[in-house]
């Protein structure tokens, strides 16, 4: 995380991004029988041989790396799915498609420690690959509205964790400076800008069950 001392927006690593991501829920199948797991964060389990049950992703791959279970990969992260929101992608230039808020996480966390459990490994990357580069592009395109609005804010829907906090630094310095060189008295307190824009996503419907 930037150092407070920062003067500009602080933003999140992606090590950081990525590892609230992990509290987000997913599907395994276990392979042996365990009792209920009593966390802080939430009860998990019981667990048995071939039944499905949903924890935490931090837990999902913590048992997958001793052996103990098999992840089943969202259904967002099927070959068609990903296939209709590229295509919904490209044919507007304006909306976002809805996506898990972490989808950029919870991807590259099954790239890493699910490989076996994912089918079409290569061509589920390179689809989630290219629906971020689409998103990307788009976020470029809706920022340059600075340059012909005045506005303390800006709004995008349905942006992910890690576009969220690539655009919020952004954000608040383009309007800081735009502020200054226009009307000193309507300049913008970064923190507040930045505080607007992660309000209006606190506020979006929920994309997924959250644990703690």
């Amino acid at each position: 995380m930037a150092g407070q001392s920062d003067p500009h927006p602080s933003h999140f690593s992606a090590q950081e991004v990525e590892f609230m991501a992990e509290d987000e829920i997913i599907e395994i199948v276990p392979n042996m029988k365990m009792e209920p797991l009593n966390l802080i964060c939430g009860d998990y389990g019981p667990f048995f041989p071939q039944m499905v049950t949903q924890v935490p992703i931090w837990l999902a791959i913590a048992l997958k790396k001793r052996g103990k279970c098999a992840i089943r990969p969202p259904s967002w992260m099927s070959i068609e799915s990903l296939t209709r929101i590229l295509e919904s992608e490209r044919e507007s230039q304006e909306a976002f498609q809805v996506l898990p808020f972490h989808y950029v996480e919870i991807s590259r966390l099954l790239f890493d420690h699910a490989r076996d459990d994912i089918s079409d490994i290569y061509m589920v990357r390179s689809l989630i690959e290219d629906i971020r580069d689409v998103r990307f592009h788009k976020v470029e395109t809706s920022l340059e509205s600075f340059e012909d609005a005045r506005s303390s804010a800006v709004r995008i829907n349905n942006l992910s964790a890690m576009e969220v906090n690539i655009v919020r630094p952004f954000v608040g310095r383009a309007l800081q400076a735009f502020y200054k060189h226009g009307s000193p008295d309507l300049i913008p307190n970064p923190e507040r800008v930045s505080n607007s824009i992660s309000n209006r996503w606190q506020q979006a419907p929920d994309q997924g069950q959250r644990v703690c």
